[in-house]
């Protein structure tokens, strides 16, 4: 077994974003929200558990698993909800729903087949929980479909538990965090590589679960790239699957895991494709006037086989939100990396494709290290901004101003009239919500040789105490706009129960009939997270 690193102890915000010592200031929340006109002037105060009233649990939990329980308020809003803006504002108004009867964290595997067992027998509903950072209404279960609702936290299932070198891979453990998984894999020189905006705060388990996005643009952009194999916990048994490079045997059973999102079983563990460190790197920005341009050079990006770790294209808009540009051009991030060989020569056709679409490529300021790598003043700008992000998104929400992502994906000949229609009739349902205009900026995420992931923000001013009322139309706006696009309702934030309505359109109804089927055989009992993906 690998040693396990821990780090100094932090608080979490129970009600928003990380850390509770990173939030926004009163003062800076007033200042953010100064800068949307309509706006009150004071922001909304941070809740309390102990404003909270929370109904008296109704679970009775079994003594086997007293051990393992935790019914304290502090506990139960902690596992209310994910952080989504919906999950905020409610939060902030002293609203956290159906909180869960119990919290339970199990220490191994057997815990958590006790803990199935019980459940099924009692009709409690079960919700996997890992870092809690769902945005889409993944980990909260509505009152009145069970007789209890529980929440099974799996941090303690934090090992990294066996390496094998010669394959670069990891038996692991579901319930890790980003950092605790790259500290136990640090000392072999290894890394797994994945670093979602959520990194610090979710789990293995979870990016499985939702099938997550990671920080490549391009080739590893999905948890799926990265599973070997995955064991996972049903009510009926478990399940895990052969370690294997590839296989042509019937459909795969780590593709009916990957994206189940808790509702057929529970995730402990997963053999994981692992990468050597990076040692080589270079990045740089590059600027377009106009959107055909910035949109093509992209595109022949992701089709030249080049492969870059990261480009990211910010509109205008998304641009001077983050620092990146002042607004008036496109703005693409662009970075190699690599463990075994220099990455100058695929770096210096990426730049010379890029000039030939009419951009302007920044000249790249050379690290002080000894590493001999480069990087780029802009880039550094936007990745402090991406990370710091969410924060300021709940200081808006304090200051109740509608302020929210989605993301979707489409193919190359659709993406730029898509990128023009959503921003046009998201605006237009805005100034109808609002009564005023709002913001609406984006930026591609993840590129693909056949298409890409565009990645929306909405900053408009709300009516505290309808804020969200008025979200709720403007989210119903967009998945109505996607739909009719043929766009993905979601390219790595998953579909919990915030997507469902958009989920039911895009999927085809044969392929649900054999989800219903599959549920009703794994989770006989319909306990786990009912009412994600299918209906219970």
């Amino acid at each position: 077994m690998v040693d396990h690193v821990s780090s100094e102890p932090r608080t979490r915000s129970w009600w928003g974003w990380g850390w509770e010592d990173q939030a926004l200031t009163d003062a800076e929340c007033t200042a953010l929200g100064g800068l949307v006109p309509g706006l009150p002037d004071t922001p909304l105060p941070v809740p309390r558990v102990t404003d909270l009233d929370l109904p008296a649990p109704r679970a009775a939990v079994p003594a086997a698993l007293d051990a393992i329980c935790d019914s304290s308020p502090e506990a139960r809003a902690a596992h209310a909800r994910g952080k989504a803006y919906r999950d905020v504002i409610r939060a902030l108004h002293g609203d956290v729903g159906a909180a869960p009867d119990v919290v339970l964290r199990p220490r191994d595997e057997a815990d958590v087949v006790a803990v199935l067992d019980w459940a099924s027998d009692a009709d409690v509903a079960v919700v996997p929980f890992g870092g809690g950072s769902s945005v889409v209404g993944g980990v909260e279960c509505p009152a009145g479909s069970h007789a209890g609702v529980a929440t099974l936290d799996l941090t303690a299932l934090d090992r990294v538990l066996e390496i094998d070198r010669t394959s670069r891979a990891a038996r692991i453990q579901a319930g890790v965090l980003g950092p605790a998984l790259e500290d136990q894999l640090r000392p072999h020189d290894l890394t797994l590589r994945f670093f979602p905006q959520s990194f610090e705060f979710s789990s293995l388990g979870g990016w499985i679960a939702t099938r997550a996005g990671g920080h490549y643009a391009t080739l590893r952009t999905h948890i799926d790239d990265l599973v070997e194999s995955v064991r996972m916990v049903t009510p009926i048994g478990v399940s895990e699957s052969f370690r294997l490079p590839g296989s042509g045997a019937g459909p795969s059973p780590d593709r009916l895991v990957l994206g189940s999102e808790g509702t057929l079983g529970v995730v402990t563990e997963a053999w994981m494709r692992l990468q050597d460190r990076p040692r080589h790197r270079r990045s740089t920005t590059a600027t377009f006037e106009t959107a055909a341009d910035a949109f093509a050079a992209v595109r022949s990006v992701a089709q030249s086989d080049l492969n870059p770790a990261n480009c990211r294209l910010l509109d205008p808009a998304e641009a001077a939100l983050s620092g990146a540009g002042p607004g008036d051009r496109f703005v693409l991030v662009l970075g190699f990396e690599s463990a075994v060989l220099p990455v100058g020569d695929r770096f210096e056709m990426l730049v010379e494709l890029v000039r030939d679409h009419g951009g302007t490529v920044a000249a790249p300021r050379v690290d002080g290290d000894g590493s001999g790598s480069e990087r780029d003043a802009v880039a550094d700008t936007w990745r402090s901004a991406f990370l710091r992000m969410p924060y300021r998104r709940d200081g808006m929400a304090r200051m109740s101003a509608l302020t929210e992502t989605f993301e979707t994906a489409t193919t190359w000949d659709r993406i730029e009239e898509l990128y023009e229609v959503v921003r046009h009739e998201v605006a237009a349902v805005i100034r109808e919500v609002t009564g005023g205009d709002g913001l609406v900026t984006c930026r591609l995420t993840h590129v693909y040789p056949d298409g890409a992931a565009p990645y929306f923000t909405v900053i408009a001013a709300g009516r505290r105490g309808s804020e969200l009322v008025m979200w709720d139309q403007v989210k119903a706006a967009v998945m109505d706009v996607l739909s009719r696009s043929r766009a993905t309702v979601t390219h790595h934030h998953a579909v919990g129960r915030d997507h469902r309505p958009g989920y039911d359109r895009q999927r085809p109804e044969p392929f649900a009939v054999a989800l219903r089927a599959a549920k009703a055989a794994l989770d006989p009992a319909g306990v786990l997270n009912p009412g994600v993906l299918i209906d219970p």
